[in-house]
């Protein structure tokens, strides 16, 4: 499992083996079922995850009850809730498993001290955090450029197998779609 994070560090940073034992020592692995909270709402995000198997959401709960998906991460992504984290204070948010998932995952004192320890951590973050803007922003286009079949087919296109190991209910959720809504649609083409 190291190594799949090791290949992820060396993506954005180059480290030799001796150093990423020693960033890796930094970190702590757990494991989590389907539909364990890592995060709920009140509380303080203290870690930065990394997922190695599996898949996390981020949600939040509406004024009308509904949980409203706003993120995924699959392997090899990372999530936080980086207000809460970077601030230490309490979140609207909810971190979930989707399905039973394996991690990675650094506190903040932690990560604090990583960064001062291994500066070239400094670049890998700055990386993913420029990578995951640009997700966001992309995401934000979509939900305003294209129309509700159309923001649907696009993931469907773009992220094909991820549709098919999460949920619906969660894929409409994160779509700004009611699963009815969404159940129409995939009638459609089918049809």
């Amino acid at each position: 499992m190291s190594d799949i994070f090791k290949a992820h560090i060396n993506k954005f940073a180059t480290v030799s083996g001796e150093e990423f034992e020693d960033i890796l020592s930094y970190f702590q692995f757990k494991s989590i079922l389907k539909k364990d909270n890592l995060l709920e709402e009140g509380q303080v995000c203290k870690s930065n995850f990394f997922v190695l198997n599996g898949i996390l959401r981020k949600f939040f709960i509406n004024e009308k009850g509904t949980e409203q998906t706003t993120e995924f991460a699959i392997e090899n992504w990372w999530m936080t809730e980086t207000f809460s984290f970077i601030n230490q204070s309490p979140t609207e948010f909810y971190i979930q498993a989707v399905e039973n998932t394996e991690l990675l995952y650094i506190d903040k004192m932690a990560y604090e001290k990583l960064l001062k320890t291994h500066p070239v951590m400094e670049k890998y973050f700055r990386c993913i955090y420029q990578k995951a803007y640009a997700a966001a922003q992309m995401r934000i286009k979509f939900l305003y450029g294209f129309s509700r079949e159309e923001l649907y087919y696009h993931f469907l296109k773009a992220q094909p197998e991820f549709l098919q190991r999460v949920p619906q209910y969660l894929i409409a959720s994160y779509l700004n779609f009611t699963p009815e809504y969404l159940s129409e649609i995939r009638k459609k083409g089918i049809s």
